[in-house]
């Protein structure tokens, strides 16, 4: 009797059973499931995997030694960690004074770009004028129309007014609302004032604030993921930009995207064939080291502001009232 009262309870707590293995599984409304989780994370870290690998393949060729480079046997773990690579790298890269140039080519730009960005996605986003349609047209028409179109009128415009080879053959065009892809930085901006509540403008002005407090009391304050965002954005795209700053730049400031292109022939005039061995010509791991070192800064700005460039990545896709 016993044995079959207890395989009745049994069989009464087998459904109940299969629901908890089924909700473990497959996940219920409150949960995820393990397979679901499983399969969620073998896809992130694949996708991972694939953006990670060229980087984790640059950085472990750099610290090869050459006696690594030329061994079949040695992949990913070097038999020891060589820093002769990074020594010839910043020599021909000139990294402090290089590094100091791409710092003013990229972040002075930004800076400016940003602020006037701002100025003018407020101004189309909170008021109404004639010819406001227009004007957003002719924005969107910068960003359609490629930058190689405009590149000769820019560059014979620099010319005659003794601005090429100069720093503010950068600035000058970013203080003026036309530095490199301007029109996506004043559209992210328009959205993002747009989408303001009006009512805290109402209630400044009933306040007796003028519309520069409002400005920078209320839109500011508001539009500080869309300013971490496009600042990020602007020094990635103006430090990555060898075209133009090749016609900009060229003859005067050296930053480092437009060192490392020359890299091989600066390699050779410092290292010659003649008076070094094998061992130190121009290999693949100095190669790699250089290519390293020129992405480094932009590594490092993007680590140390994560936290925020992602709270306002989110952000900015929030709509107000």
């Amino acid at each position: 009797m016993t044995t079959l009262r207890t395989i009745r309870l049994d069989a009464g707590h087998l459904p109940q059973v299969v629901d908890r293995v089924r909700a473990f599984l497959f996940g219920s409304r409150s949960r995820r499931g393990v397979v679901f989780s499983a399969a969620l994370y073998a896809l992130l870290i694949a996708i991972g995997f694939v953006y990670l690998y060229p980087l984790l393949f640059m950085f472990v060729t750099s610290i090869k030694s050459p006696a690594d480079l030329l061994n079949p046997m040695v992949q990913w773990v070097p038999n020891e960690i060589y820093v002769g690579n990074y020594a010839r790298a910043l020599r021909v890269l000139n990294y402090p004074t290089t590094l100091m140039n791409s710092v003013l080519a990229s972040a002075g730009p930004s800076v400016l770009q940003t602020a006037v960005a701002s100025l003018v996605g407020y101004g189309l986003a909170r008021y109404r004028f004639p010819g406001r349609r227009v004007i957003m047209l002719l924005i969107l028409a910068t960003f359609i129309i490629p930058p190689q179109n405009t590149a000769i009128p820019q560059m014979l415009t620099y010319r005659n007014l003794g601005l090429l080879g100069s720093v503010f053959s950068l600035l000058i065009p970013a203080s003026l609302g036309q530095g490199f892809k301007s029109a996506i930085f004043i559209l992210i901006f328009y959205q993002t004032f747009i989408s303001l509540p009006k009512v805290l403008e109402e209630a400044a002005r009933l306040d007796g604030a003028s519309d520069l407090r409002i400005f920078f009391s209320i839109a500011i304050p508001s539009a500080l993921p869309a300013y971490i965002v496009a600042f990020i954005f602007s020094v990635v795209w103006y430090w990555n930009e060898t075209y133009l700053t090749v016609i900009f730049l060229e003859g005067g400031l050296q930053t480092l995207p437009l060192q490392l292109s020359k890299f091989a022939q600066a390699y050779e005039n410092l290292y010659p064939a003649g008076t070094v061995n094998i061992f130190d010509r121009l290999n693949e791991a100095v190669k790699m080291s250089g290519t390293f070192l020129n992405i480094l800064p932009l590594l490092v700005l993007y680590f140390v502001l994560q936290k925020w460039f992602v709270e306002s990545i989110e952000r900015t896709g929030i709509a107000g009232e």
